[in-house]
């Protein structure tokens, strides 16, 4: 389905990829990794929209440039974390709250982050109240807010040999939020979800892929 365009609280008008059928029993918010609205973020959104559910990405690097599609070389990593650095997490919130808005009126709204946008769950299950569910995969900056309250259920995943996410905060989050859902996942490094990256689990993407969707199921009825 084609881009759509919306329009977050401060009137920042950003892009967003949509897809699931418009008449879903749920809604979810897709928040993307440091490489933008990319061909694997589309895939993740489609995936959940073939299990019945209505779909927004929001382009959260709209902010700063648009029509980011990076891939997962060094120079695209770079890239994504200099695009990365001067959003405010405040304005990015903002940006998913409008995503949430824009799905269908009066069905329950989930959300799901990867990467970046692991912590992007993380902050609208804490700092907002549009959604029924939160699901983060491998967000690096939970850690650093991990005394937020969450307003929804939550569950986490973290790879076990993840460099940039050390074990030692994983369980800093288990201990500050013993009611969250956390998984770690034995061997696997950050990004073990994405297909198109060097880190990645067949096997542990799809257990986690079935945990969120059983977690999201149980969470939003």
């Amino acid at each position: 389905m084609p881009d759509i365009q919306i329009t977050a609280a401060d009137g920042h008008v950003l892009d967003a990829y949509v897809t699931g059928a418009a008449d879903a029993p749920r809604g979810l918010v897709v928040a993307q990794e440091i490489f933008g609205v990319n061909r694997h973020m589309r895939n993740v959104a489609d995936r959940f929209a073939a299990a019945g559910y209505r779909v927004i990405v929001p382009a959260l690097f709209d902010r700063v440039e648009r029509s980011v599609a990076l891939g997962y070389q060094s120079p695209d990593v770079a890239r994504g974390r200099e695009l990365r650095a001067p959003i405010d997490a405040a304005k990015t919130l903002l940006d998913v709250l409008a995503a949430a808005a824009a799905l269908p009126a009066g069905i329950p709204r989930g959300i799901v982050g990867y990467c970046w946008g692991g912590t992007v769950a993380w902050h609208g299950a804490t700092r907002s109240k549009a959604f029924g569910a939160a699901s983060g995969w491998y967000g690096g900056g939970i850690a650093a807010a991990k005394d937020d309250v969450p307003n929804c259920p939550v569950q986490m995943h973290f790879g076990e040999t993840d460099a940039s996410i050390p074990m030692s905060d994983v369980a800093a989050i288990q201990a500050a939020q013993p009611g969250v859902e956390l998984h770690v996942y034995a061997g696997a490094g950050h990004g073990f979800g994405c297909d198109e990256r060097g880190s990645y689990s067949a096997a542990d993407a799809a257990l986690a892929q079935e945990r969120t969707l059983a977690f999201l199921a149980r969470a939003l009825g």
